[in-house]
């Protein structure tokens, strides 16, 4: 005769517990220093391309007001009639204002992130001796830049920190006319030095800044060290030094009114 066992089931105590709602992948992966990282170096090429960018199209101050001013002005028409003057230029400096955001917020995470497992390194010893002093300034370079484009915006796009007025002779800055305004801005050695200065420090964060991109993506090989300080130096100068000889051209004679 088969014996059977009967068993009772006990009250049960506690209460459920829900399982823990997943953040969205993309917030997820930005949680992590690789996704910090990745932030960081996509930004980063943004931002770079947009520096090499405005830098060649300001070179056209070299061919004189009418063809500096008629580049201005086709800024400001960026699809038109699509879209209203100025409209696209604008989205375009808030899309580069939010790059800025989120590389700064990445960088900021990633300091934290550092400091509290310190074996994690953001770059190797050997990284770190070749880009020394750079890396040694990233963060006031970094800080320098940022507060400099407050300036310059509000030297030569908005015009607050000059007088306001309608021709030359009333005030420095003049709606529409982005030769003089640079010219007059220029001719000023104080702000000149301030620009020379902050673009010396943009070439120094820019120098670090393409030399870690690719270590930050993973993309970091002995073989390639070589080619990637040279390409980090390349854009570093070649930045600095064509932004750096609007005001002393100014400042010389060479370009004036």
């Amino acid at each position: 005769m088969a014996q059977t066992t009967n068993t009772t089931r006990g009250p049960v105590t506690g209460t459920a517990h829900r399982a823990k709602k997943r953040k969205p992948f993309l917030l997820d992966l930005y949680s992590t220093a690789v996704g910090k990282k990745y932030v960081m170096a996509i930004t980063g090429v943004l931002l770079i391309g947009f520096v090499i960018t405005h830098m060649i199209g300001n070179l056209k101050m070299y061919l004189g007001k009418e063809d500096f001013n008629h580049y201005a002005e086709f800024l400001r028409e960026l699809l038109v009639p699509i879209l209203p003057r100025t409209v696209f230029l604008w989205i375009l400096r808030g899309g580069l204002l939010g790059a800025v955001v989120l590389h700064v917020h990445a960088a900021y995470g990633l300091t934290l992130l550092n400091r509290g497992a310190r074996s994690v390194k953001y770059q190797s010893p050997r990284d770190y001796q070749v880009a020394t002093f750079a890396s040694r300034t990233m963060r006031w370079t970094g800080i320098i830049v940022f507060l400099f484009v407050f300036w310059h915006l509000a030297d030569l796009t908005w015009g607050t920190v000059n007088a306001l007025g309608t021709t030359a002779a009333d005030g420095v800055f003049v709606r529409g006319d982005a030769y003089g305004n640079v010219v007059r801005s220029f001719e000023r050695p104080p702000v000149a030095l301030l620009y020379i200065v902050a673009n010396i420090a943009l070439g120094t964060h820019l120098f670090h800044g393409v030399w870690s991109l690719f270590q930050s993506i993973g993309w970091s090989s002995p073989r390639f060290n070589k080619w990637r300080r040279w390409l980090a130096t390349a854009i570093a100068t070649i930045v600095v030094v064509g932004n750096v000889s609007f005001p002393i051209a100014v400042l010389a004679g060479i370009v004036g009114q």
